[in-house]
């Protein structure tokens, strides 16, 4: 298996000590409790009060800025302690530097909405997930065949989660993909499973000459509508239904450029490679694919793999069963069993993002 250097460093040999591993063998046997306690230090301001006191709070003088009990405080404070994301110096306890990065990293507020309001009762369905190919945790939100015919109809809170969790993947990619993009210098564009619409209205706004066709589930049409109304450049951004699933389904054909973001990760690989190739059959020979995805081998950072690869149980237990954030070479594995060749990869956008510049065969 072929990792960039950073990873390949991490994941290669044994990095722990028998007691540091020990250690961690516990952190998973008490995983749920560690994610909950973690969550609540920061809903119930207990983490915003220790990061601003420099001087520390008791327990008690926690239970009086909060109006929590004092037994509450004390069992929230003394997990806390053990896990690592607070410290104590008598009897006043104050932020650890991972307590910080728990309160104040934009990331981790994502993924832990996502995992408690999403993804927490679901997973509880994994084994039953991986042994059937079905996303058996999606019955705790609705009964769908699998999560994207839900959106629409998810509760408001894991709505809210799940939009906020994918946006924030893919939003902060859009500047360095835009170049690579247009680069081509495309007066049509088919974004294909184009959800809400905001890489549209940014495709819109970056170029006054492009013209875009949003291609999803029809249900998924009706939020990219109300999402794009009455925005700039919205009159250029037109709609085109279609059950991606259906293998008999063809694309519109000519486009100069198709744009796929975050989307064939949603499909286990023969899926994917279907979908490429029906891509494929409608391009002509000056047409350019680009396969955006945060691919978990080229991270340049360790901590980014690790969120990507249990991203992918979210695919297992809740979103369809059978997907999950792929790695490099399997993608590209896709791409050309339909008929595609990739013309180059640039690494390094937004949050990890790769984009993957494709051409017929």
């Amino acid at each position: 298996m072929e990792l960039f250097p950073s990873l390949e460093k991490a994941y290669s040999k044994e990095r722990l000590t028998a007691m540091q591993a020990q250690r961690l063998a516990h952190e998973i046997s008490f995983g749920p409790v560690v994610f909950q306690v973690s969550r609540l230090m920061v809903k119930f301001g207990i983490m915003q009060l220790l990061v601003d006191a420099r001087e520390g709070l008791t327990v008690d003088g926690v239970a009086a800025r909060t109006g929590l009990s004092r037994y509450a405080v004390q069992v929230l404070l003394e997990s806390s302690l053990t896990i690592g994301t607070a410290l104590c110096d008598g009897d006043r306890f104050t932020a650890s530097k991972a307590g910080w990065f728990l309160l104040n990293d934009p990331l981790v507020k994502v993924d832990m909405a996502m995992n408690h309001d999403v993804n927490y009762r679901g997973l509880y369905h994994l084994e039953e997930a991986l042994l059937s190919g079905r996303p058996a945790g999606l019955k705790e939100l609705g009964e769908w065949a699998n999560i994207y015919e839900g959106l629409s109809e998810l509760p408001a809170g894991a709505q809210k989660s799940w939009f906020d969790f994918d946006h924030y993947y893919s939003d902060a990619s859009f500047d360095g993909a835009l170049p690579v993009v247009f680069a081509c210098r495309p007066r049509t564009l088919l974004d294909v499973g184009g959800n809400t619409g905001r890489w549209a209205l940014r495709c819109v706004d970056y170029c006054p000459d492009v013209r875009v066709t949003v291609m999803d589930l029809p249900q998924q049409l009706e939020m990219m509508r109300r999402h794009t109304a009455g925005q700039r450049g919205a009159e250029r951004i037109a709609a085109f239904g279609i059950d991606l699933l259906d293998a008999d389904a063809p694309f519109p054909s000519g486009f100069d450029a198709i744009w796929m973001s975050q989307f064939l990760d949603c499909f286990p690989e023969d899926a994917a490679t279907g979908i490429l190739a029906r891509a494929a059959a409608s391009m002509d020979g000056g047409a350019t694919l680009f396969v955006m995805e945060t691919f978990w081998d080229r991270q340049r950072f360790e901590t980014a793999a690790y969120c990507l690869t249990q991203i992918s149980l979210y695919f297992t237990a809740l979103a369809n069963g059978n997907s999950k954030m792929y790695h490099s070479a399997d993608m590209t594995r896709c791409i050309e069993a339909a008929g595609l060749r990739v013309e180059k990869a640039v690494d390094g956008l937004g949050k990890g993002h790769t984009v993957l510049v494709c051409k017929k065969k």
